[in-house]
């Protein structure tokens, strides 16, 4: 049995990303005050995902204690949509974003101590292309807003090298999504060998 109930650690988890958030906004930075505030930075961004995620995940979480044992097929079906609504964030936005930060331990937390099914393979790629160039045309749009990039290197490069290196940001996130599928099936994988290995008899 494990030390910290799985729910409880997302409770934890959840507060303490709750905590980061309020901390963030506190600090008054210049950056915050100009145009598209804090939500110009992926880091912001990427805390909101995983206070957004974790917060799905508790909401699974209650809704199951709840519906254990009541037999109503409607509490079911909601709770299906909760479940799926969780895996999707989490292949989708909640891994393949938060790698790039120090939320990436929580994610594999997570991971680990509950089974996520995978959208489609084209499915979640499509999203994932999508959240990259929406966010690269965010980038953008600030920079023709205000005249100044979000990050500062981008003023040193010319414009081709921008363009390649927003291609290549948008192949590691659709790199890293890959990378989240294989883990979760290795990880989940090797816990079906490890149960089917304790369930054989034994030989006298």
């Amino acid at each position: 049995m494990a030390l910290v109930p799985c729910q409880v650690l997302r409770v934890a988890i959840l507060l303490s990303y709750c905590s980061i958030l309020c901390n963030y906004k506190a600090i008054e930075m210049p950056s915050h005050q100009t145009y598209g505030g804090s939500w110009k930075f992926l880091t912001f961004i990427d805390l909101v995902i995983q206070a957004v995620f974790f917060g799905i995940c508790v909401l699974t979480d209650l809704s199951s204690l709840l519906t254990r044992g009541s037999g109503s097929q409607e509490q079911e079906r909601q709770l299906k949509k909760l479940i799926s609504l969780r895996d999707w964030m989490l292949a989708v936005v909640a891994f393949p974003v938060g790698v790039h930060t120090t939320v990436l331990p929580f994610i594999l937390i997570e991971m680990r101590t509950s089974h996520h099914q995978y959208p489609s393979r084209r499915s979640g790629l499509a999203a994932i292309c999508t959240f990259s160039v929406g966010y690269i045309l965010w980038v953008c749009w600030v920079h023709h807003v205000t005249g100044m990039w979000v990050y500062p290197f981008l003023e040193h490069i010319g414009q081709g090298a921008r363009i390649i290196f927003f291609g290549f940001t948008t192949i590691l996130m659709n790199f890293l999504y890959l990378l989240g599928e294989v883990l979760n099936n290795y990880i989940w994988d090797t816990q079906r060998s490890m149960e089917g290995e304790k369930e054989k008899p034994k030989l006298e």
